[in-house]
């Protein structure tokens, strides 16, 4: 269940570029050429967690769009101490939620961020599985990035694009590398 945090509200509409799994280290490479190029176009950058390390969390800030993020089970303690477990969004009309994912008992992401959101809001951002997913369920339009830089058992590094006005809009995006 998300705990009552105060809600940032942003005007619509508005294109969000969502990340989460990237599992970069104390010293970084730098962000691949076509993942900083679609997050340049955006006009908010959402981290779903896991991104490891306070130095990678300032590679993703030095895009140039906004950044919010919140912590994931893999991040170092620096990030634990500054990033939040949740965050709470008003886009427009639009209530949403992010989350990692992690922190669930024997729950899957999905079935966790599920459980996290249901009623609450209608958008719910998550990470944690590697897994790109976007789908409705009662409602709730959940979304999950998959990771652009660490794709696991999945064929493509991808990110998610929002776009949000009268309605959302949500697309899973596979990056070239």
């Amino acid at each position: 269940m998300l705990a009552p945090t105060e809600l940032e509200r942003f005007a619509t509409p508005l294109k969000i570029g969502l990340v989460a799994d990237t599992h970069l280290g104390i010293k970084p490479r730098p962000l691949p050429e076509a993942l900083v190029r679609e997050l340049r176009r955006v006009d908010l950058i959402l981290h779903a967690g896991d991104i490891c390390s306070a130095a990678a969390l300032q590679l993703f800030a030095e895009i140039g769009p906004p950044l919010r993020a919140v912590v994931g089970n893999n991040d170092s303690a620096a990030l634990h101490n500054l990033l939040p477990r949740e965050l709470r969004f008003q886009f427009g009309r639009f209530s949403a939620g992010m989350i990692h994912g992690d922190g669930f008992g024997r729950l899957t992401a999905r079935q966790a961020a599920e459980q996290a959101f249901a009623g609450r809001v209608e958008l719910g951002i998550f990470g944690h599985s590697h897994r790109p997913l976007c789908q409705r369920v009662d409602g709730l339009l959940l979304v999950n990035p998959g990771s652009a830089l660490q794709r696991r058992w999945q064929p493509h590094h991808t990110l998610g694009i929002l776009r949000i006005g009268e309605a959302i809009d949500a697309e899973i995006v596979e990056l070239p590398y």
